[in-house]
């Protein structure tokens, strides 16, 4: 009678325990979340505003420490400073480093304008400069004609430590069309 007794308070205490354990767990609406953008021409940025609005997301812009002009975004000059930068992949162009608590989030989208079929690498000195270990990171993107998947597939591999969930480039799509992505994603 004595081992029933403990048997029933063993498999009690577990049952107790993991239903603990998973009420612990945050659900998408209980993170929280971060929206950080870089934009040369504003394109991404009213993108980047949508989705924090539609997720309740706390909006950053990802600013270079020298702004780029016309000519630093001329793709078809290879002297151009966007061209110079995405031919070293070891380039970091220096940001403003004024995300206060960036630990705090939990979820971060970065988005971006995909410049050689990936993302800049002011990109790369984001998250080289806030790190987001363990955090859930999704990109988006937007692009005159490329997509998202070079970067997504280039980034898992190179900070193998962050929980990437694919992104999706998001050309002239609605908020409507932004809060559905958001939503059903894991």
């Amino acid at each position: 009678m004595n081992k029933i007794i403990i048997v029933i308070t063993a498999v009690l205490m577990g049952l107790s325990i993991s239903a603990c354990a998973q009420n612990n767990k945050k659900t998408n609406t209980e993170m929280k979340t971060l929206v950080a953008y870089f934009s040369a021409t504003g394109t991404t940025a009213a993108v980047a505003k949508d989705l924090a609005e539609v997720t309740g997301a706390t909006l950053y812009e990802i600013k270079p420490e020298v702004r780029y002009t016309a000519a630093d975004l001329d793709w078809k000059d290879k002297a151009s400073r966007s061209s110079v930068e995405m031919q070293d992949h070891n380039s970091r162009p220096a940001i403003v480093k004024d995300l206060e608590d960036a630990d705090s989030y939990d979820r971060i989208y970065i988005g971006f304008p995909v410049w050689w079929y990936t993302a800049p690498t002011i990109i790369n000195t984001f998250i080289e400069a806030y790190g987001f270990k363990g955090k859930t990171v999704i990109f988006f993107a937007t692009s005159g004609g490329s997509s998202i998947d070079k970067a997504n597939a280039d980034f898992r591999k190179q900070y193998p430590e962050i929980n990437w969930i694919a992104g999706k480039t998001l050309n002239s799509v609605s908020k409507a069309d932004i809060k559905a992505w958001a939503e059903g994603l894991k």
